[in-house]
């Protein structure tokens, strides 16, 4: 399904609006909306001992994104040139690592992708291997930093905290 499109606030073109809506569904369990898509709600959760495990964690949703975005984008490269590969094969590998102020951070990713087949077997291989990775969405955000404002309100709708620059959309 296409979701709504919305102007952009931030700066430069405008693009595709994104809302996602979480509602707390136990402990460290959220059930992830889809707003303006007809796609059903995706349960995440923290493993254990904080969580039950009910669902992938924001940091292995967070890797998905980077290899699906980077698997997909190779794809549309691939069959931009006329290339109809058997299915892609994708695995990405990272460690949590504490920084130093002694929190939880994801320094690096390893992303593998397996066309099927040899190289031979796909035209233009050396121009979409040059360019698939710009394509990206996900992966080139992470790689130059988003801006996350966040604001913390009441039931009554008063804000009780607010941190960050721009606005990231209506």
């Amino acid at each position: 399904m296409n979701a709504t499109v919305r102007p952009s606030v931030a700066a430069g073109d405008a693009g595709e609006s994104i809302r996602l809506s979480l509602e707390q569904d136990g402990d460290f369990a959220f059930r992830i909306r889809f707003d303006d898509t007809a796609l059903e709600p995706l349960l995440s959760d923290e493993p254990a001992p904080l969580g039950h495990d009910r669902g992938p964690n924001p940091s292995r949703l967070l890797l998905a994104s980077i290899a699906n975005c980077l698997s997909a984008s190779l794809l549309f490269a691939l069959r931009k040139h006329r290339n109809a590969p058997d299915p892609l094969r994708a695995t990405i590998t990272a460690a949590t690592v504490r920084n130093a102020d002694g929190r939880w951070r994801i320094p690096r990713a390893a992303v593998q992708i397996v066309l099927p087949g040899g190289g031979e077997d796909y035209r233009n291989l050396e121009r979409v291997l040059a360019q698939f990775e710009q394509f990206c969405v996900v992966t080139q955000s992470v790689r130059e930093g988003i801006d996350v404002a966040v604001t913390v309100s009441d039931g009554q709708g008063r804000v009780l905290h607010a941190t960050g620059g721009a606005s990231a959309g209506a």
